[in-house]
């Protein structure tokens, strides 16, 4: 346990941004395994509107440093490249 007022305020800080940055990374997750389940099923419709959720979650999480771009960008290219092979 932290000893100094500024490192247990620091110290609690931390544990809320990790678990904000884990609740984020998760719904990335969630957004991109819907689309690939859309893709699975066969259904254009259902694979497009996933498609545009999950782009702009993963452009989000670009965004708010919880990817990098170039991560983010790959994400983004295999996800069309699906969408485009249906």
């Amino acid at each position: 346990m932290a000893n100094i007022k500024s490192s247990a305020k620091r110290d609690e800080k931390s544990k809320e941004l990790r678990a904000k940055n884990r609740a984020e990374k998760t719904e990335l997750k969630t957004m991109i395994k819907k689309f690939d389940a859309a893709v699975a099923e066969g259904n254009k419709d259902a694979a497009a509107d996933a498609y545009k959720v999950a782009v702009k979650t993963v452009d989000r999480a670009a965004g708010k440093g919880l990817l990098h771009k170039n991560n983010a960008a790959h994400k983004k290219s295999a996800l069309t490249q699906k969408l485009n092979e249906m």
